[in-house]
């Protein structure tokens, strides 16, 4: 890939960065070839800082890391587009663009498990979730079994509030357990349809 860092004075070209899957637009930064070189070799988006006057790379203070999917540069070999899996909120104010929308898609669900994904990376003394995984599986498992019996109780009463406080309570941590175990919802949908289809 041929970029034209010298098309511009400081030696730096745009980085529009783009959700892989969602395909919304994330972020702009500025790369020189050092901080481009650095994000091919260790999959973790690189910028070049101008206020910083660093390389800087994205996450390595909030761990919201962006992993690289793609580099593509544009007709004039002056502009990149870069695809990433973000691991958290992208803008340094919490949103989850720099332009504050939403980047999950319609299933919260599958946001939701990057979330856990990058909370059990947290403190536990910070993160309720981080402090499931530092206790094992076996804790994980017995919370999951804890909000489902919770849940058969509600079920059997009239308050949907209830239930539906419940449902969602054993469903998050039967998310976290499928984390625990290595697997994402896709991995459950993937078997349920291989059943139906014998």
């Amino acid at each position: 890939m041929n970029i034209d860092f010298k098309k511009y004075s400081d030696g730096l070209v745009p980085a529009i960065v783009q959700d892989n899957d969602t395909q919304k637009v994330l972020m702009l930064g500025f790369m020189n070839d050092e901080a481009l070189q650095k994000t091919m070799r260790e999959g973790k988006v690189t910028f070049y800082s101008r206020s910083k006057k660093r390389l800087w790379t994205k996450g390595e203070e909030s761990g919201n890391f962006l992993e690289l999917r793609s580099v593509a540069a544009d007709c004039d070999h002056d502009t990149l587009l870069i695809k990433a899996h973000p691991l958290g909120p992208v803008c340094h104010t919490g949103a989850d663009t720099c332009w504050s929308e939403k980047n999950h898609n319609d299933n919260f669900l599958l946001y939701l498990e990057d979330i856990i994904e990058l909370r059990k990376k947290s403190s536990p003394e910070d993160s309720y979730v981080a402090s499931l995984f530092a206790k094992g599986i076996n804790k994980i498992a017995q919370k999951v079994g804890e909000e489902a019996v919770e849940t058969v109780i509600e079920a059997k009463d009239n308050d949907d509030a209830l239930f539906l406080n419940e449902a969602a309570d054993l469903l998050f941590h039967y998310l976290i357990l499928l984390n625990a175990k290595r697997y994402r919802l896709k991995d459950v949908s993937e078997k349920l349809q291989e059943r139906h289809s014998k």
